[in-house]
């Protein structure tokens, strides 16, 4: 029996979709199943092989396929009972004024199809969880997959928690493809409300590759904000342990990775007060309304003024990468067992148990 991966979209720029297929779709995260990667060179061939190669190898076998990058194919539908696709976000139904023709044609179709028609998905947080149930069958079975967060970008804390808390210039940073979706245009308006409060040489670092949208022009017209493109994983580590706060503007997430992974530095994060960011941030985090750009900058002057706040962010960005980590450790079994029951259930509808070993890994 094989356990396909869609693997097609990697090879690309690693951004969010592609780092939790690296985590958590690899043969090493999904091991002792024995799974076998489907992947693609160039835009052309990931499109030919997700429409069309996908759908003919579920056609000639009774594989099981995993597709944890783009929604699957409408033409996967028939084998609805043998793919399991992972879904990170419900923004291609909720917010579609944030997606690019492209998007709305080739992802937020098929993804809307799926979530009618499928009998099982995999997501990466409660927050996800809850908002299918309003799109998917009443029977479907929604299963937990959060990706345990690594130091990716191999960042200290403990240089940080003996820094001054004295601030000059403040430095502010944020990490996210820069397009209407991320409204980093807000993190500049929230950069400008603190430049107007007395911190007239405050900074804003984005690193992000260009988008979609507007927002890299009106971006790049705000003294104090720079933007880095996409850069290395040692650029990124370079500008992280140079900050002062990590800023989200998102007006939404599925997860909200890179605030996990800025963690590690000992960074506070600043995000709004979303339930996705209160499920990923617990208590740690510091809770803004993007929209209210002079309220944000005041919760950030509270921040720097508040004694030994870098030490206490240290702290609690350690408990909080503790309870997320213990979180994602207990969705793993889960998740084997459900994949080798579907490879299991196949098997036996070929008549054969010759795979029983996958299902009692």
């Amino acid at each position: 029996m094989t356990i396909y991966v869609d693997h097609t979209h990697l090879g690309r720029h690693v951004t969010g979709l592609e780092r939790i297929t690296l985590e958590l779709f690899s043969q090493d995260a999904l091991a002792p199943l024995p799974i076998t990667p489907v992947t693609a060179q160039g835009t052309r061939q990931m499109i030919a092989r997700q429409t069309l190669g996908l759908p003919a190898r579920l056609a000639a076998s009774k594989s099981v396929l995993l597709c944890p990058g783009f929604p699957p194919s409408p033409l996967l539908r028939p084998f609805a009972s043998r793919v399991l696709p992972y879904f990170h976000d419900d923004f291609l139904i909720s917010r579609r004024d944030d997606l690019n023709h492209r998007a709305r044609l080739y992802m937020a179709v098929p993804f809307k199809l799926a979530l009618k028609t499928y009998p099982r998905f995999l997501t990466n947080s409660a927050t996800t969880r809850e908002r299918l149930r309003q799109y998917c069958r009443r029977d479907a079975e929604i299963t937990l997959y959060r990706p345990s967060v690594r130091n990716v970008f191999n960042l200290a804390d403990n240089s940080r928690a003996v820094r001054s808390t004295q601030t000059s210039p403040l430095r502010l940073i944020a990490l996210g493809t820069v397009e209407p979706r991320k409204n980093l245009v807000a993190a500049g308006r929230i950069l400008i409300a603190l430049r107007d409060r007395g911190f007239a040489d405050a900074t804003l670092d984005i690193i992000g590759r260009r988008g979609w949208g507007p927002d890299w022009d009106q971006l790049a017209q705000i003294p104090g904000v720079t933007l880095h493109g996409y850069q290395t994983a040692t650029r990124v580590t370079e500008l992280l342990d140079k900050a002062d706060v990590f800023i989200c503007t998102s007006h939404d997430e599925g997860l909200g990775l890179p605030l996990l992974e800025a963690q590690y530095g000992g960074l506070p994060i600043l995000a709004p007060d979303a339930a996705v960011f209160r499920e990923v941030l617990g208590q740690s985090g510091l809770y803004i309304d993007p929209a209210d750009p002079t309220g944000a900058a005041a919760s950030i002057a509270r921040l720097v003024a508040t004694d030994g706040w870098r030490q206490l962010h240290v702290r609690q960005a350690r408990a909080n990468l503790a309870r997320w980590n213990n979180l994602a450790a207990s969705d793993r079994d889960i998740v084997l067992d459900l994949i080798a029951r579907m490879a299991h259930e196949r098997a036996c509808d070929r008549g054969t148990l010759s795979d029983r070993s996958i299902a009692t890994h």
